[in-house]
């Protein structure tokens, strides 16, 4: 029961990340580095940062199978596996990119640990 409930938070963790990165494109610069200084930027963070984890997220809530928690899983795992590799070849030991690792590694364990589905 309490991996569910963690499920649950991680998964609407996602989409909040989401959300923020929809609405507040110019404000993901202090954590994640990235700027946008043209509308063309700013499309691409409000997409991918939250287009993709609002749909992300929201499957997994609509079709709550252990599949859709899983392939969530792996998405961060896949993401946290490359940030790994990117912090040594570009040079990025920062604060920020070893929190994000780890809470990708987290978050990808625990949505792959099998549960009930509702």
């Amino acid at each position: 029961m309490i991996i569910k409930v963690l499920q649950i938070i991680i998964v609407v963790a996602t989409i909040l990340t989401g959300l923020i990165s929809l609405v507040n494109p110019r404000g993901v610069e202090g954590f994640t580095g990235l700027t946008a200084p043209g509308g063309r930027g700013v499309t691409e963070i409000r997409s991918i940062l939250g287009g993709v984890f609002i749909g992300l997220g929201i499957a997994v809530l609509l079709l709550g199978t252990r599949e859709t928690y899983q392939m969530l899983g792996i998405t961060y795992l896949a993401i946290g596996a490359v940030r790994f590799v990117s912090i040594f070849l570009d040079r990025s030991s920062e604060p920020s990119n070893w929190i994000s690792l780890a809470v990708e590694i987290i978050f990808g364990i625990l949505l792959l640990v099998p549960h009930e589905p509702r």
